[in-house]
């Protein structure tokens, strides 16, 4: 049996979260002693927010062992505790109790540019990031020309990163992770940012990593990377591990829950993320004649209403929404930005964002959507499987033809030019 490169037994972390509330002091006794040291302060205290502790578990009782070699996907909803687990694994934070035991170097890419220092240049941080995994100068400069190779800032090595863009920023932080010399490899959610050719390049580099026998943990919402990359599955629900082993049997457990998410009211979806100061409240689906309906039809217009509570007034908002397979796939995401159409100022209060498909291209079936908004690039809210959408088959070229192997259908028009043979 293959030694564990990694072995989690009975982790959990708690955290504590503060809330304010209105109120006195706790006894008589310490009212008393308060107004008499200060009686302005002690009246301000007394009707002035109090702050209370509520104590709040990211992870319950989680087990793992991975093996050398082995790749991992570890997927769940927001708040399941996928972030939280990978910070503890790499030491970030601590956990409240248990044990966890990785064998060799650990290398992690949990956030944009975790572990660079903005003021050094892109080449110093290679080396530092090489140093703090105990590797010397000689063993980083074996990998430096395929790290910039593949981070392609091969112009901008000696400027400092905190004048990157953010695609710079990820794709030099990913190719410092992959490419040194660690034994275990802990990824999040780093396919969320790039374009599509990085992705794919990321993609790559991982299989690399693991065919070299080295492993790799890997978090993601995207079940088609997690199908094509990992041997297994674990599913966190609620800070356990609810399911370990076949990732088709994780990915089938995973998208069953969001389905289900999807049909519960959203104003009281708490698996969310944001600041707050927009919330959507409920989702509803529309035809050409403003009728609610339960379905959207192929080739007929839909219009997807975004009901929303806003806590105060908010500029430059964003709002998004994206539309998925069963396997958890984006099939196409929908945003005010992308058409030009923006909001302006959204005033404090209730409203609802309508966006309206002229034609639907989607074949029938059952397809959840993710609904995300912003205000001056700040995430306000963030709901995974917010809402299902149900298609049924349509005529959509008008001629009767529907062809079962496409699962989107796209308007296009035919010509000919001919240029005959002189006889």
């Amino acid at each position: 049996m293959s030694q564990p490169a990694l072995l989690v037994d009975g982790l959990w972390k708690e955290y504590a979260v503060a809330h304010a509330t209105m109120g006195a002091p706790n006894t008589l006794y310490h009212a008393l002693g308060d107004w008499m040291r200060s009686p302005l302060q002690s009246l301000r205290r007394s009707l002035g927010p109090k702050e209370i502790q509520e104590q709040f578990w990211a992870l319950r009782d989680v087990n793992l062992r991975v093996n050398e070699g082995e790749v991992l996907g570890i997927v769940g909803r927001n708040g399941a505790g996928k972030s939280t687990l990978l910070k503890v694994l790499s030491r970030i934070t601590a956990p409240t109790r248990g044990r966890l035991a990785v064998r060799g170097r650990l290398a992690s890419l949990l956030e944009v540019g975790t572990g660079f220092h903005p003021e050094l240049t892109g080449r110093e941080n290679i080396f530092l990031n090489g140093a703090i995994l105990g590797m010397s100068r000689v063993q980083v400069q074996r990998s430096f020309d395929d790290i910039v190779q593949f981070a392609e800032v091969e112009r901008f090595l000696d400027t400092p990163v905190k004048r990157y863009s953010s695609g710079m920023y990820v794709r030099l932080a990913f190719g410092v992770a992959a490419h040194l010399e660690a034994d275990v490899l802990l990824v999040d959610e780093v396919l969320a940012v790039g374009d599509a050719s990085f992705q794919r390049r990321c993609l790559g580099k991982m299989r690399d990593v693991a065919g070299s026998g080295r492993t790799v943990i890997f978090v993601s919402h995207n079940m088609v990377a997690v199908e094509a990359l990992c041997s297994r599955a674990a599913y966190l629900r609620g800070g356990s591990v609810a399911l370990d082993g076949a990732v088709e049997s994780v990915i089938a457990a995973h998208m069953a829950d969001s389905l289900a998410a999807s049909r519960q009211p959203l104003a009281e979806r708490t698996d969310r993320r944001g600041d707050g100061r927009l919330r959507f409240q409920s989702a509803w689906l529309e035809d050409e004649t403003g009728s609610q309906v339960a379905a959207g039809t192929l080739g007929r217009a839909l219009t997807v209403c975004l009901a929303y509570e806003a806590r105060c007034e908010l500029d430059d908002v964003y709002v998004a929404f994206d539309i998925r397979e069963a396997n958890g796939e984006a099939v196409t995401n929908c945003n005010n930005a992308d058409v030009g159409q923006g909001f302006g100022r959204v005033l404090a209060g209730m409203g609802v964002f309508r966006c309206t498909i002229t034609r639907l291209p989607l074949r029938a079936g059952a397809y959840t959507g993710n609904v995300f908004a912003a205000s001056r690039n700040e995430a306000a809210d963030f709901v995974e499987s917010a809402f299902e959408l149900q298609v049924e088959d349509g005529d959509f070229y008008g001629t009767g033809s529907l062809r079962e192997n496409c699962r989107v259908m796209v308007e296009h028009q035919w010509g000919l030019t001919e240029s005959p043979v002189a006889s």
